[in-house]
């Protein structure tokens, strides 16, 4: 009687930046990034039970606020290489400082089926209650699992499974900072094994040039009694704007002439500082509304926050200096057009295609 032949071993690439899960204490009260991807994989218990094979790539030891475009797309490009090499997934491990920003930048890079997780810690290892190993524990598990497959970048912390497009960091020290305002998490770990309760309906990635240049997007956040008059040289050397709006997209009818300029001269963004929600597109109709801004050349962001819009910007600024196309890429990606509108076809990024059901969110 023969018997089928086992499961080839399950393969992660685990790619080191540093941050807080790899800081250990100066002597002086601090902490600074010291430990190697390698070191981090030593200290996690329960992994050898998973039976993943777990591979190391030291990319660089920084904490999340130092990290840089030209650095992520490196990071992406690691990934993309680990995976082609045989990996089921890959796993980014940095600081939580930038997480939203810079999971949501590879998310727009990756270009794979496989999953890539980022993960990082709240508490380093020199602290009680250090959240490292289990954190690390869980993005292996989740870059590993089939499941994870065709959904882009995932954050996984705490046991949440998030979409890199969704979630935020929302509290400085908490290791419970990481949610997805608008939709909750996609899933979670439990007792080890990752469970998907939702799937994103559509990904969206860019065709990036291996040479490219990076361009400069500025962001302005609107307060009370602002009157725009320093807005124009604020701007000088921006390639692009994000405007983190009031409410659903509203600014002091001071600044809609300012604002309006800048429109004329570069793409300006309008989104919500609110933390959740979209920008509106004709609720209200008052100067300074977002119907307003919106008829004056602005560009709704939809669901996406600042952070993220400005991720979006860049990335597209660094593609194309089309208006029309960058004002199709962020309905597609901001919620408020059909998925199928974004401007690069899976075929021309991906290769690959999301499977839709009916939990599927965009």
């Amino acid at each position: 009687m023969s018997h089928p032949d086992p499961a080839p071993p399950r393969r992660v690439a685990v790619l080191g930046l540093g941050g807080t899960i790899a800081m250990t204490p100066t002597g002086d009260g601090g902490a600074t990034p010291a430990l190697s991807a390698a070191d981090l994989i030593a200290a996690v218990p329960g992994l050898a039970e998973t039976s993943i094979i777990v591979e190391t790539v030291e990319v660089a030891r920084l904490p999340g606020a130092s990290l840089d475009f030209a650095r992520l797309a490196a990071t992406a490009a690691t990934a993309r290489k680990q995976i082609e090499a045989g990996a089921s997934g890959a796993v980014v491990v940095q600081g939580t400082d930038t997480i939203e920003e810079t999971a949501y930048l590879l998310d727009l890079l990756h270009d794979r089926p496989e999953p890539l997780v980022v993960t990082g810690a709240m508490r380093h290892p020199g602290l009680a209650g250090a959240d490292g190993p289990a954190n690390l524990l869980a993005a292996i598990t989740t870059a590993a699992h089939p499941d994870a497959r065709g959904q882009g970048v995932l954050v996984v912390i705490s046991d949440e499974i998030h979409a890199a497009r969704r979630v935020r960091k929302t509290h400085t020290s908490s290791p419970a900072t990481f949610c997805s305002p608008d939709s909750g998490p996609l899933g979670r770990v439990v007792e080890g094994t990752p469970v998907l309760l939702s799937r994103l309906a559509a990904r969206n990635v860019l065709p990036l040039a291996d040479d490219v240049t990076w361009p400069q997007v500025g962001l302005l956040t609107i307060t009370l009694g602002d009157d725009g008059r320093r807005w124009p040289a604020l701007a000088e050397g921006y390639d692009g704007l994000v405007v983190a709006a009031f409410g659903a997209g509203h600014v002091p009818e001071a600044t809609v002439p300012a604002l309006a300029d800048l429109a004329r001269r570069l793409p300006v963004v309008l989104a919500s500082r609110t933390g959740a929600g979209p920008v509106l597109s004709n609720t209200y109709g008052f100067p300074g509304s977002e119907s307003d801004l919106l008829a004056r050349g602005l560009i709704r962001a939809g669901f996406l926050d600042p952070y993220k819009a400005r991720i979006l910007l860049t990335v597209l600024l660094a593609t194309t200096r089309d208006r029309d196309t960058i004002t199709s890429a962020f309905a597609a990606a901001g919620g408020y057009a059909d998925p199928d509108t974004w401007p690069w076809p899976p075929s021309q990024t991906t290769g690959f295609t999301v499977e839709r059901d009916a939990d599927a969110r965009s």
